[in-house]
């Protein structure tokens, strides 16, 4: 009686435990291989098993001969390719700044002698000596006033804040306020009057 009912009660365990591990199987993620995970694990670790593995699928791929060229009758109408434009050779070339210093300085030291020519290099830095002492100063004063941002009648740089923001309202500038003159001098009054107070009855 007893080794029965231990018969019967490890066959329950089992067809629980076989039942748990079906809806397991049927419930779990399939990662679009229509196979769950177990299974796919299974059907991998077989076919690394196997020596020559059966591909049926590889087997129905008929693969079609490549096409030949198609080639024209007459082979004397086609039109040689284009030239590559983007060369050197190219004479709407753009010339590279470094070559062009280059070239510039040969051509100065080739016409060392000549008293008509002159070189592009030079007329690049002669501002300054076309400007006379007023201008350079007055140029001088303007970029240093941009460079610090002391500007307000239109934005230079993506940095710059609206223009609207830089302009003082009316009512500030209508009220400016006390004089920094007239505050300093209103302080050291006041300075002076509270230290001969103090001396008054302060014997130090």
């Amino acid at each position: 009686m007893g080794m029965t009912r231990n018969i019967r009660v490890r066959t329950g365990l089992l067809g629980l435990l076989g039942g748990s591990l079906l809806l397991t199987g049927c419930m779990g993620p399939t990662y679009g291989t229509d196979k769950t995970a177990g299974e796919q694990l299974i059907d991998d670790l077989g076919n690394a098993v196997m020596i020559q593995p059966d591909n049926k699928a590889a087997k129905k791929i008929r693969y079609q001969p490549r096409g030949s060229l198609v080639v024209p009758k007459d082979r004397a109408a086609l039109v040689n390719p284009q030239q590559s434009v983007a060369s050197k050779d190219n004479p709407e070339w753009l010339e590279n700044p470094e070559d062009m210093r280059e070239r510039l300085r040969e051509e100065a030291d080739a016409n060392l002698n000549n008293p008509g020519y002159r070189s592009p290099l030079v007329s690049q830095n002669s501002n300054a000596q076309q400007l006379g002492s007023a201008s350079q100063t007055q140029a001088y004063r303007e970029a240093r006033r941009l460079q610090m941002g002391a500007y307000s009648d239109k934005r230079r740089y993506l940095s710059d804040p609206p223009v609207d923001y830089r302009r003082m309202p009316e009512e500030a500038q209508a009220d400016l306020g006390e004089p920094e003159k007239q505050k300093e001098r209103r302080r050291k009054k006041e300075a002076k009057a509270a230290k001969q107070g103090k001396s008054g009855w302060w014997p130090f």
